[in-house]
Protein backbone atom coordinates (compact mmCIF):
# COMPACT_ATOMS: atom_id res chain seq x y z
CA UNK A 1 0.00 0.00 0.00
CA UNK A 2 2.91 2.60 0.86
CA UNK A 3 4.18 1.48 -2.46
CA UNK A 4 1.45 2.83 -3.99
CA UNK A 5 1.10 6.49 -2.16
CA UNK A 6 1.84 8.59 -5.09
CA UNK A 7 -1.22 6.83 -7.21
CA UNK A 8 -3.36 7.17 -3.90
CA UNK A 9 -2.35 10.39 -3.62
CA UNK A 10 -3.30 10.98 -7.38
CA UNK A 11 -7.07 9.06 -6.87
CA UNK A 12 -7.44 11.30 -3.28
CA UNK A 13 -7.34 14.58 -5.73
CA UNK A 14 -10.01 13.19 -7.46
CA UNK A 15 -11.97 12.47 -5.17
CA UNK A 16 -11.66 15.84 -3.18
CA UNK A 17 -12.91 17.44 -6.84
CA UNK A 18 -15.86 14.78 -6.65
CA UNK A 19 -16.73 15.55 -2.74
CA UNK A 20 -16.61 19.28 -3.30
CA UNK A 21 -18.72 19.56 -6.46
CA UNK A 22 -20.78 16.67 -6.65
CA UNK A 23 -21.64 16.29 -3.25
CA UNK A 24 -20.89 19.38 -1.29
CA UNK A 25 -23.53 21.21 -3.18
CA UNK A 26 -26.54 18.82 -2.86
CA UNK A 27 -26.79 20.40 0.50
CA UNK A 28 -28.72 22.93 -1.42
CA UNK A 29 -31.31 20.77 -2.84
CA UNK A 30 -33.42 21.32 0.55
CA UNK A 31 -34.24 24.67 -0.89
CA UNK A 32 -36.79 22.80 -2.88
CA UNK A 33 -38.94 22.43 0.79
CA UNK A 34 -37.89 26.12 1.52
CA UNK A 35 -39.21 29.28 0.44
CA UNK A 36 -35.69 30.62 -0.93
CA UNK A 37 -34.54 33.52 -1.86
CA UNK A 38 -31.33 35.79 -2.53
CA UNK A 39 -31.77 38.08 0.32
CA UNK A 40 -31.74 34.83 2.84
CA UNK A 41 -29.61 32.78 3.36
CA UNK A 42 -30.84 28.75 2.58
CA UNK A 43 -30.81 27.95 6.17
CA UNK A 44 -32.48 31.36 7.28
CA UNK A 45 -35.36 30.51 4.82
CA UNK A 46 -38.65 29.22 5.80
CA UNK A 47 -39.99 25.72 5.43
CA UNK A 48 -42.37 25.01 2.71
CA UNK A 49 -42.62 21.47 2.83
CA UNK A 50 -43.95 19.78 -0.37
CA UNK A 51 -45.82 23.15 -1.60
CA UNK A 52 -43.71 23.40 -4.63
CA UNK A 53 -43.87 20.16 -5.27
CA UNK A 54 -47.96 20.15 -5.49
CA UNK A 55 -47.66 23.28 -7.67
CA UNK A 56 -45.40 21.71 -10.09
CA UNK A 57 -48.79 19.36 -10.25
CA UNK A 58 -50.80 21.81 -10.88
CA UNK A 59 -48.99 23.92 -13.63
CA UNK A 60 -51.12 24.36 -16.68
CA UNK A 61 -47.53 24.20 -18.58
CA UNK A 62 -46.72 20.26 -16.95
CA UNK A 63 -48.57 18.78 -19.72
CA UNK A 64 -46.86 20.07 -22.99
CA UNK A 65 -43.32 20.57 -21.20
CA UNK A 66 -43.58 16.48 -20.09
CA UNK A 67 -44.92 16.18 -23.44
CA UNK A 68 -41.90 17.40 -25.22
CA UNK A 69 -39.20 16.14 -23.19
CA UNK A 70 -40.83 12.64 -23.46
CA UNK A 71 -41.40 12.59 -27.21
CA UNK A 72 -37.92 13.98 -28.14
CA UNK A 73 -36.21 11.68 -25.67
CA UNK A 74 -37.91 8.83 -26.44
CA UNK A 75 -37.53 9.49 -30.51
CA UNK A 76 -33.64 10.25 -30.00
CA UNK A 77 -33.54 6.63 -28.28
CA UNK A 78 -35.50 4.87 -31.08
CA UNK A 79 -33.44 6.43 -33.80
CA UNK A 80 -30.43 7.52 -32.29
CA UNK A 81 -29.35 4.55 -30.03
CA UNK A 82 -29.03 2.07 -32.69
CA UNK A 83 -27.74 4.43 -35.07
CA UNK A 84 -24.08 4.44 -33.82
CA UNK A 85 -24.59 0.81 -33.41
CA UNK A 86 -25.14 0.29 -37.39
CA UNK A 87 -22.40 2.61 -38.30
CA UNK A 88 -19.44 1.52 -36.25
CA UNK A 89 -20.35 -2.34 -37.41
CA UNK A 90 -20.42 -1.17 -41.61
CA UNK A 91 -16.66 1.22 -40.48
CA UNK A 92 -15.40 -1.77 -39.25
CA UNK A 93 -15.90 -3.78 -42.64
CA UNK A 94 -13.91 -1.13 -44.13
CA UNK A 95 -10.77 -3.07 -45.24
CA UNK A 96 -9.44 0.85 -46.84
CA UNK A 97 -7.54 2.26 -44.09
CA UNK A 98 -7.19 5.74 -45.46
CA UNK A 99 -10.84 5.75 -46.20
CA UNK A 100 -11.95 4.62 -42.66
CA UNK A 101 -9.78 7.00 -41.44
CA UNK A 102 -11.32 10.11 -43.55
CA UNK A 103 -15.25 8.83 -42.30
CA UNK A 104 -14.01 8.51 -38.97
CA UNK A 105 -12.34 12.01 -39.06
CA UNK A 106 -15.35 13.94 -40.70
CA UNK A 107 -17.81 11.48 -38.83
CA UNK A 108 -16.45 13.05 -35.38
CA UNK A 109 -15.96 16.74 -35.89
CA UNK A 110 -19.03 18.05 -35.73
CA UNK A 111 -18.43 16.96 -31.88
CA UNK A 112 -15.85 19.00 -31.16
CA UNK A 113 -18.23 21.85 -31.95
CA UNK A 114 -20.36 24.01 -29.20
CA UNK A 115 -24.12 24.16 -30.31
CA UNK A 116 -23.64 27.78 -29.99
CA UNK A 117 -21.64 27.07 -33.38
CA UNK A 118 -23.98 24.32 -34.59
CA UNK A 119 -26.91 26.17 -33.58
CA UNK A 120 -25.90 29.45 -36.16
CA UNK A 121 -25.21 27.27 -38.81
CA UNK A 122 -28.29 25.37 -39.06
CA UNK A 123 -30.48 28.74 -38.08
CA UNK A 124 -28.77 29.79 -41.60
CA UNK A 125 -29.51 26.39 -43.36
CA UNK A 126 -33.20 26.99 -42.52
CA UNK A 127 -33.57 30.34 -42.48
CA UNK A 128 -35.68 31.39 -45.38
CA UNK A 129 -32.82 32.16 -47.93
CA UNK A 130 -30.68 29.11 -46.39
CA UNK A 131 -29.13 26.34 -48.57
CA UNK A 132 -32.09 24.26 -47.71
CA UNK A 133 -35.02 25.99 -48.98
CA UNK A 134 -32.80 26.50 -51.70
CA UNK A 135 -32.26 22.70 -52.49
CA UNK A 136 -35.77 21.86 -51.73
CA UNK A 137 -37.10 24.62 -54.39
CA UNK A 138 -34.41 23.31 -56.80
CA UNK A 139 -35.73 20.06 -56.80
CA UNK A 140 -39.44 21.25 -57.04
CA UNK A 141 -40.30 19.57 -53.44
CA UNK A 142 -41.47 22.78 -52.27
CA UNK A 143 -43.31 25.69 -54.16
CA UNK A 144 -41.91 28.67 -51.23
CA UNK A 145 -39.66 28.61 -48.79
CA UNK A 146 -40.51 27.60 -45.19
CA UNK A 147 -39.00 29.17 -42.18
CA UNK A 148 -38.33 25.97 -40.69
CA UNK A 149 -37.14 26.80 -36.73
CA UNK A 150 -40.51 29.00 -36.83
CA UNK A 151 -42.93 26.16 -37.49
CA UNK A 152 -43.69 24.14 -34.05
CA UNK A 153 -44.01 21.01 -36.29
CA UNK A 154 -40.57 20.86 -38.03
CA UNK A 155 -39.14 21.37 -34.15
CA UNK A 156 -38.69 17.75 -33.12
CA UNK A 157 -37.30 16.38 -36.34
CA UNK A 158 -34.77 19.51 -36.11
CA UNK A 159 -33.34 18.58 -32.59
CA UNK A 160 -33.68 14.32 -33.47
CA UNK A 161 -31.48 14.87 -37.10
CA UNK A 162 -29.08 17.50 -35.65
CA UNK A 163 -28.40 15.25 -32.66
CA UNK A 164 -27.68 12.46 -34.47
CA UNK A 165 -25.16 14.74 -37.13
CA UNK A 166 -23.58 16.15 -33.91
CA UNK A 167 -22.95 12.86 -32.00
CA UNK A 168 -23.36 9.53 -34.37
CA UNK A 169 -19.18 9.37 -34.74
CA UNK A 170 -18.71 10.34 -31.04
CA UNK A 171 -21.05 8.05 -30.01
CA UNK A 172 -19.47 4.87 -32.41
CA UNK A 173 -15.80 5.02 -30.93
CA UNK A 174 -17.07 3.07 -27.81
CA UNK A 175 -18.23 0.32 -30.19
CA UNK A 176 -15.13 -0.12 -32.40
CA UNK A 177 -13.32 -0.01 -29.58
CA UNK A 178 -14.95 -3.25 -28.26
CA UNK A 179 -14.48 -4.41 -31.83
CA UNK A 180 -11.25 -4.54 -31.39
CA UNK A 181 -11.33 -6.36 -28.89
CA UNK A 182 -13.21 -10.10 -30.54
CA UNK A 183 -10.73 -12.50 -31.18
CA UNK A 184 -9.22 -12.92 -35.05
CA UNK A 185 -9.68 -16.44 -34.68
CA UNK A 186 -13.45 -16.23 -34.69
CA UNK A 187 -13.66 -14.66 -37.85
CA UNK A 188 -10.94 -16.99 -39.22
CA UNK A 189 -13.31 -19.76 -37.95
CA UNK A 190 -16.42 -18.50 -39.70
CA UNK A 191 -14.80 -17.92 -42.71
CA UNK A 192 -13.46 -21.24 -42.94
CA UNK A 193 -17.48 -22.45 -42.29
CA UNK A 194 -18.20 -20.36 -45.42
CA UNK A 195 -19.29 -17.36 -43.17
CA UNK A 196 -19.86 -14.56 -45.74
CA UNK A 197 -19.27 -10.57 -44.44
CA UNK A 198 -22.78 -9.92 -42.91
CA UNK A 199 -22.78 -13.14 -41.17
CA UNK A 200 -19.79 -12.60 -39.50
CA UNK A 201 -21.01 -8.94 -38.41
CA UNK A 202 -24.32 -10.32 -37.15
CA UNK A 203 -23.20 -13.63 -35.10
CA UNK A 204 -19.70 -12.47 -34.23
CA UNK A 205 -19.22 -9.15 -33.85
CA UNK A 206 -22.90 -7.92 -32.46
CA UNK A 207 -22.68 -10.60 -30.15
CA UNK A 208 -19.55 -9.55 -28.47
CA UNK A 209 -19.98 -6.47 -27.70
CA UNK A 210 -23.82 -6.89 -26.36
CA UNK A 211 -22.62 -6.18 -23.28
CA UNK A 212 -21.11 -2.70 -24.31
CA UNK A 213 -24.42 -1.94 -25.52
CA UNK A 214 -26.47 -3.17 -23.15
CA UNK A 215 -24.04 -0.37 -20.25
CA UNK A 216 -24.55 2.14 -22.82
CA UNK A 217 -28.69 1.28 -23.61
CA UNK A 218 -28.55 1.96 -19.42
CA UNK A 219 -27.56 4.89 -19.32
CA UNK A 220 -29.39 6.19 -22.29
CA UNK A 221 -32.79 5.12 -20.16
CA UNK A 222 -31.61 6.88 -17.20
CA UNK A 223 -30.96 9.99 -18.80
CA UNK A 224 -34.24 10.02 -20.97
CA UNK A 225 -35.22 13.32 -19.32
CA UNK A 226 -31.91 14.72 -20.32
CA UNK A 227 -33.01 16.54 -23.38
CA UNK A 228 -29.85 18.60 -24.26
CA UNK A 229 -30.57 21.70 -22.89
CA UNK A 230 -27.71 23.74 -24.83
CA UNK A 231 -29.17 22.67 -28.23
CA UNK A 232 -32.59 23.24 -27.38
CA UNK A 233 -31.74 26.83 -25.88
CA UNK A 234 -30.12 27.82 -29.02
CA UNK A 235 -32.72 26.79 -31.59
CA UNK A 236 -35.87 27.69 -29.40
CA UNK A 237 -37.47 30.57 -30.28
CA UNK A 238 -41.44 32.05 -29.36
CA UNK A 239 -42.73 30.76 -32.30
CA UNK A 240 -41.98 26.91 -32.01
CA UNK A 241 -41.97 27.31 -27.89
CA UNK A 242 -44.81 25.01 -27.81
CA UNK A 243 -42.78 22.21 -29.35
CA UNK A 244 -39.43 23.26 -27.89
CA UNK A 245 -40.23 23.59 -24.21
CA UNK A 246 -38.99 21.17 -22.19
CA UNK A 247 -38.12 20.39 -18.38
CA UNK A 248 -34.86 21.87 -18.48
CA UNK A 249 -35.66 24.76 -19.92
CA UNK A 250 -38.92 25.12 -18.43
CA UNK A 251 -36.75 24.66 -15.12
CA UNK A 252 -34.21 27.53 -16.37
CA UNK A 253 -36.71 30.35 -17.24
CA UNK A 254 -38.76 29.32 -14.13
CA UNK A 255 -35.64 29.81 -11.64
CA UNK A 256 -33.40 32.19 -13.49
CA UNK A 257 -35.82 34.01 -15.38
CA UNK A 258 -38.68 34.55 -12.81
CA UNK A 259 -36.34 34.27 -9.80
CA UNK A 260 -38.47 31.19 -8.10
CA UNK A 261 -35.52 29.26 -6.92
CA UNK A 262 -37.50 26.79 -4.89
CA UNK A 263 -39.66 25.77 -7.65
CA UNK A 264 -37.05 25.44 -9.92
CA UNK A 265 -35.33 23.15 -7.51
CA UNK A 266 -38.77 20.95 -6.65
CA UNK A 267 -38.71 20.45 -10.43
CA UNK A 268 -35.23 19.51 -10.98
CA UNK A 269 -35.52 17.38 -8.08
CA UNK A 270 -38.69 15.39 -9.06
CA UNK A 271 -36.71 15.06 -12.58
CA UNK A 272 -33.31 13.42 -10.87
CA UNK A 273 -35.72 11.15 -8.78
CA UNK A 274 -37.24 9.80 -12.01
CA UNK A 275 -33.93 9.39 -13.48
CA UNK A 276 -32.41 7.26 -10.83
CA UNK A 277 -36.04 5.41 -11.25
CA UNK A 278 -35.20 4.47 -15.41
CA UNK A 279 -31.82 3.49 -13.84
CA UNK A 280 -32.20 1.06 -11.92
CA UNK A 281 -35.31 -0.47 -13.73
CA UNK A 282 -33.10 -0.61 -16.97
CA UNK A 283 -30.49 -2.26 -14.86
CA UNK A 284 -32.93 -4.95 -13.17
CA UNK A 285 -34.31 -5.58 -16.51
CA UNK A 286 -30.97 -6.03 -18.73
CA UNK A 287 -29.77 -7.89 -15.62
CA UNK A 288 -32.66 -10.30 -15.88
CA UNK A 289 -32.21 -10.48 -19.73
CA UNK A 290 -29.04 -11.02 -20.11
CA UNK A 291 -27.12 -11.14 -17.14
CA UNK A 292 -25.64 -7.97 -17.80
CA UNK A 293 -25.72 -4.42 -15.37
CA UNK A 294 -23.85 -1.67 -14.31
CA UNK A 295 -23.97 -2.97 -10.52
Amino acid sequence: MYGQRYLQAMALLGIAWMIIFNYVPMYGIIIAFKDFNIIKSISAAPWAGLEHFKAFMDDDNLGYVIKNTLGMSVLKLIIGFPLPIIFALFLNEVRSIGFKKLVQTISYLPHFLSWVILGGILATWLADVGIINKILLALHVIQEPVSYLAEPSYFWSIIITSDIWKELGWSAIIYLAAMSGVSPEMYEAATIDGAGRFQKMFYITLPSIMGTITILFILAVSGILNSNFDQILVLKNQLNESASNVIDVYVYQTGLQQSRFSYATAVGLIKSLISLGLLLSANFITKRLNNTSLF
